[in-house]
């Protein structure tokens, strides 16, 4: 077989097991470039090139960097501030949904939906919408502001990487923003005006007003007050609290509440209830099952546990023992109502409900290592204007230093991440945690494939079937096409892996049809970053389904006519600057 045969064959085969969804995406990477090393595509010296280039160090610099900032809370504060304007709602969606734009073009898009979920619940809830309402807005406004920059999102540094190889010369910062920036306008244009009132008015069972419904533990029941209080009148002040009874722990018994009177010493109740269960546990005489937190910002919030967790499978206690006792559940959702089980028995799923209990800073911390959504209340940690000024300085600097200064993005971005975490303006054991690091993987291994896709010749063959569909077609007919083969490939792959393999497709089309290669490089990173069909194309739109209680076409019913406007407005601005 030829190299661009066997080249073929091994990406398609890399693309059938990235799209099955039942292999770790790094994990398919790697066995991607292995299979090129053993047939020869790839030379053993180039097997981990990808790990050294610029565009891997600067997407770790860029989660260091971002990282920093979010925890410094001052992009809390002012989303927190802008929710809170006196004005109608699509207007405050509105000003939310920029925000998070704008975060996202200079920070992890993931952790720009974190850090303005709590806002959009607010004002869902202010104006009696649930937050399916804002949800998937928020996702892909997040999604749309990513593009803008060259360190908004993975497969930006990507193409750019693609374009330092193939032309000389990678993006600029902002090379990439007249078009993108347009695009993204006009796609927030549409969330605001049109797309919210397109999205499902569904209860998730993850809303969390005031008077949410939690699952908690009370007792174990002391023999003095059996003694002193019979368990009628114990059930009785449940109940006058708005506490309902669920069952009766009895060592490893469950027992229901008649099967289980009289009640006997160190039993333990299972209840449920729109309250407090601090305040349920005074009322009752009864000791929750677990200690408020001794630190000084000690706080409870509710969150939702989002698709893809960490902690999904595992039991309630993972998280006191992740954090060393610092963070605790402290009461489940509906769920732990219809299992009727102890809590130490409950198995975390997608989309549960719980009741955290702790440091405020710690909370903060562990919710983007567990992908756990707040939607009730943040994490209100103490804002320092000093180490917050500092921290944004330094990402301003190193974001002036590539742009004016022509300094590399990679030495920037690094110098960056050195002078926050130096200035320990990142818990030490966090500085290697906000790097996502399976991205890492994936990126560092699926590089020198794609480069082997083009070397072999395939990407050529490819390139050679596309251009002559091509041929003669107008500048904007070109770019539509090639931002809509990207667009569909996102539905079954990350956007890393897509940019990889249309990158190298792009510029073999601009050089055979005869226009800039920049024209087909801009309209595969727009495809790359449109993943509005489906909930499987974007971590986002992932995070926010369980959260919204969205069903897999509620994607593509919202999602749909923002692509069509995504991909001739994009054809568009690239039909006004590369014309000619």
């Amino acid at each position: 077989m030829t190299p661009a045969t066997l080249s073929t064959i091994v990406l398609a085969t890399t693309l059938l097991l990235f799209a099955s969804g039942k292999v770790r995406h790094d994990l398919v990477a790697l066995l991607s470039l292995a299979a090129c090393l053993l047939l020869g595509l790839v030379p053993t010296a180039s097997a981990f090139s990808g790990f050294a280039d610029q565009s891997v160090i600067v997407i770790a610099a860029v989660l260091v960097l971002g990282r920093a900032i979010e925890l410094t809370g001052i992009a809390d504060a002012v989303t927190d501030r802008l929710a809170q304007l006196n004005a109608p709602f699509p207007v405050q969606l509105a000003i939310i949904l920029v925000a998070g734009a704008t975060l996202s073009a200079f920070m992890n898009n993931i952790a720009a939906l974190a850090i303005t979920i709590p806002a959009v619940v607010g004002i869902c809830r202010a104006h009696d919408l649930p937050p399916s309402a804002g949800l998937m807005a928020i996702s892909f406004a997040t999604i749309l502001g990513g593009m803008t920059t060259l360190i908004g999102t993975p497969a930006n540094l990507i193409l750019s990487s693609v374009r330092e190889s193939q032309l000389g010369e990678p993006f600029a910062f902002f090379q990439m923003t007249p078009v993108a920036a347009a695009v993204a306008a006009a796609g927030v244009g549409y969330i605001c005006l049109v797309g919210w009132r397109l999205t499902p008015r569904r209860d998730s069972g993850t809303d969390v007003p005031k008077d949410a419904y939690v699952v908690f533990e009370l007792g174990p029941v002391g023999r003095d007050t059996l003694e002193e209080t019979d368990d009628a009148e114990l059930i009785e002040t449940l109940r006058a609290s708005k506490v309902t009874p669920l069952a009766v722990l009895r060592g490893v018994r469950v027992l229901d509440l008649a099967t289980a009177r009289p009640l006997q010493p160190r039993d333990r109740l299972l209840v449920g209830g729109a309250v407090d269960p601090w305040d349920a546990a005074k009322r009752s005489g009864l000791s929750m099952h677990a200690q408020r937190s001794v630190a000084e910002d000690a706080v409870t919030i509710v969150a939702v546990v989002g698709n893809g967790s960490p902690l999904v499978g595992r039991s309630l206690d993972t998280v006191r023992w992740d954090t060393r006792g610092e963070v605790a559940v402290v009461a489940a959702g509906r769920r732990a109502a219809e299992l009727r089980q102890p809590l130490a028995h409950l198995t975390i799923e997608a989309g549960d409900q719980l009741t955290l209990h702790g440091s405020a800073e710690q909370i903060a911390i562990y919710s983007r290592y567990a992908r756990i959504l707040e939607v009730a209340r943040r994490a209100n940690a103490r804002i320092n204007p000093m180490r917050a000024g500092i921290a944004i300085a330094v990402y301003a600097a190193a974001v002036a230093a590539s742009v004016a200064l022509g300094v590399p993005t990679a030495f920037s971005f690094a110098a960056g991440a050195v002078v926050v975490a130096a200035l320990g303006y990142l818990p030490p054991r966090e500085i290697y945690s906000s790097i996502d690091w399976s991205v890492i993987v994936l990126i560092g291994a699926m590089i020198p494939v794609g480069h082997s896709f083009q070397s072999s010749g395939a990407a050529a063959l490819f390139a050679t079937e596309l251009s002559q569909v091509l041929t003669d077609a107008p500048l904007f007919w070109a770019a539509a096409a090639v931002a809509t083969a990207t667009m569909v490939l996102s539905i079954f792959l990350n956007n890393v892996a897509t940019a990889i393999i249309m990158g190298q497709i792009a510029i073999s089309v601009a050089q055979a049809i005869g226009v800039s290669p920049d024209a087909m490089l801009i309209a595969v990173l727009i495809g790359a970053s449109s993943d509005f069909l489906t909930p499987i194309g974007h971590q986002n739109n992932l995070l926010v389904m369980g959260p919204g209680g969205y069903r897999f076409l509620d994607y593509a019913r919202v999602g749909a006519p923002l692509a069509l406007l995504v991909i001739f407005v994009s054809a568009k601005m690239i039909e006004l600057g590369f014309a000619g």
